[in-house]
């Protein structure tokens, strides 16, 4: 009768102490999401009421520029989605479900569009796909095709640079999910007399549904905040607004903009979560997933080798440009297909002048100090959102999720407006005019990125481990420095290095935020642009996806466990 008694005991003595420190732990979390998150968002709510007034304000969303801007955001976005769930759903059921000549390699470049940064691979797009891109003069050199009959432009434009390089987000979802699809799901709706088409409509495809409201949840939030494709095929969605009455000097009407996109924003996440949770489908078996299907007939197996291979080309084709016409001679590529002249003057000028490597040790400092901070933030705010046992659990999750479901532009603008100058919100801060803003921005976008990968793998972590260390005397901080945190370390990492890429190159807040003379090395590639100094910018863009290449390569090595075998394409999704 003792044992029974003294278990409770010793259950309950050492949690109660682990739940003290969860609750010490959560202030300075709770704080800091307070100051650089909730704050700066009121504040620019409030700034809204400015200039004419609150109700002037809003209503230029119902009418005029603004709210024209707002309705092509939404229906860009929302085609974005429907492209990019086409492509990446496709491409995944291609890749993880038929074998064929090539698959292994078009797996690894199916992912590669995330090594793009954002500026500059919507420029690879332009110059493939422009009137004046190698595209259109290609076909009009072959067969006389009009160049402005096969170019792509506006609104076009835009969306085929989000399926373009926002497809991985449904590639990675719906290939996680196909990878741990039950067969003998599918084997016994075949034996029930199901054709495949019947079978892919009841059975697979209910099974796919969270894979697919995740993916559209990522890529619609992404398309409301793009501002580099619209920018560069000068189609005004909401985020050109705001950009454009920010430094037209209109801070309340940037300020309607940034809160009314928000909303959206937030609406739209908040329904898919309610929709994701209202349609569960979940496999009780205990079947083994289903295996790749080999195409049967040799003509199926060369068609499937011929996709893959012109798939390959499409991927590869902007980063491929990029390099390209790094090496071409500014001003000497005007009417040819191909740059006529190559140099190496474009490398060596960015090495040689001190005033070029400035936007690099900018992106690079600035993305470090983010990341150091998102690693500290994001790791306690996963483990205090894990252990959490009482009311509030769900709004610290939305509170670092929020910067998520902001547009970068957004994001910019609440923290200009936040700490323009000192107050009592601020604190006396004053973050505007100084390089400190960039870090601060960049560490409340990215944050989510570090939260998320970790809570993955706090997920994975049985809290009897804790329990046992605190049952041998071990306090609540030691256990999390000597137990929890070299088990879930590699999660940590993970997104700690996908932070640091973003970071490297975030340009939609960066263009809004940085200081004269600091240009990071996004802003600094869109001045070579304007400047007609093509050459440096890809140059700068090569440099920057050759980084990104190396820490995904990094990360994805830090994703693969002896435990657990996963894709290389897991990890860029946490």
């Amino acid at each position: 009768m003792s044992a029974p008694a003294a278990a409770p005991r010793r259950r309950r003595l050492p949690a109660s102490d682990g739940d003290r420190f969860v609750y010490v732990l959560a202030i300075p979390v709770v704080l800091v999401l307070l100051f650089l998150v909730v704050i700066p968002m009121a504040t620019t709510a409030l700034t809204s009421a400015g200039g004419n007034g609150l109700a002037d304000n809003y209503g230029s969303l119902f009418g005029g520029s603004s709210g024209r801007a707002l309705l092509l955001s939404l229906v860009s976005s929302l085609v974005s989605v429907f492209f990019c769930g086409v492509l990446g759903t496709l491409l995944a059921v291609l890749l993880h479900r038929f074998d064929f000549p090539g698959r292994r390699a078009l797996s690894v470049f199916a992912v590669l569009p995330m090594a793009l940064p954002p500026l500059i691979g919507a420029v690879s797009f332009v110059l493939l796909y422009s009137e004046s891109g190698i595209v259109p003069r290609t076909l009009h050199a072959l067969l006389g095709i009009s160049p402005a009959s096969t170019s792509v432009s506006g609104l076009a434009g835009v969306v085929l640079v989000h399926a373009f390089t926002m497809y991985p987000y449904f590639y990675l979802s719906v290939s996680a999910a196909l990878a741990g699809l039950d067969g003998s799901l599918e084997e016994a709706a075949t034996n029930l007399g199901a054709g495949r088409a019947r079978v892919w409509r009841t059975v697979l495809l209910p099974m796919l549904t969270p894979a697919l409201v995740s993916g559209a949840l990522l890529t619609f939030m992404m398309s409301m905040a793009s501002f580099t494709a619209p920018q560069l095929y000068n189609v005004q969605t909401l985020t050109m607004e705001i950009v454009s009455a920010r430094t037209s000097g209109n801070a309340a009407l940037a300020a309607t903009q940034s809160t009314a996109l928000s909303v959206v924003s937030i609406a739209f996440l908040m329904s898919m979560r309610w929709y994701q949770g209202r349609r569960v489908h979940r496999s009780l078996s205990k079947g083994t997933p289903s295996a790749r299907r080999a195409p049967g007939s040799a003509a199926a197996k060369f068609a499937a080798a011929l996709g893959s291979l012109l798939l390959t080309v499409v991927l590869l084709a902007p980063v491929l440009v990029i390099v390209l016409v790094s090496f071409s001679v500014d001003g000497a590529w005007t009417t040819q297909v191909l740059p006529p002249e190559y140099t190496l003057d474009n490398y060596l000028r960015i090495f040689a002048e001190p005033q070029s490597l400035l936007p690099i040790s900018v992106s690079v400092q600035t993305a470090l100090l983010a990341t150091l901070a998102a690693i500290v933030i994001g790791a306690a705010a996963s483990w205090v959102v894990a252990r959490w046992k009482g009311p509030g659990r769900g709004a610290l999750d939305v509170i670092i999720m929020l910067p998520w479901a902001l547009p970068g532009t957004v994001i910019g603008v609440n923290l200009v407006t936040a700490f323009n100058e000192p107050g009592v919100g601020n604190l006396g801060l004053t973050l505007v005019g100084t390089l400190w803003i960039l870090p601060v921005a960049y560490f409340v976008r990215f944050v989510p990125l570090v939260f998320r990968s970790t809570s993955a793998s706090l997920e994975q972590l049985d809290p009897s481990l804790e329990e046992a260390a605190r049952n041998l005397g071990a306090g609540p901080l030691r256990v999390l420095r000597t137990v929890t945190l070299p088990l879930v370390l590699r999660g940590v990492l993970a997104g700690a290095l996908l932070a640091f890429v973003d970071g490297v190159g975030e340009y939609v807040a960066s263009v809004v935020i940085y200081p004269p003379g600091l240009p990071p090395m996004s802003v600094e590639i869109y001045n070579r642009i304007y400047s007609s100094e093509f050459g440096t910018a890809a140059a700068y863009g090569a440099l920057q996806i050759v980084l990104i290449l190396v820490v995904l390569a990094v990360s994805n090595r830090l994703g693969q466990g002896p435990r657990q075998k996963r894709s290389p394409t897991v990890i860029p999704a946490a």
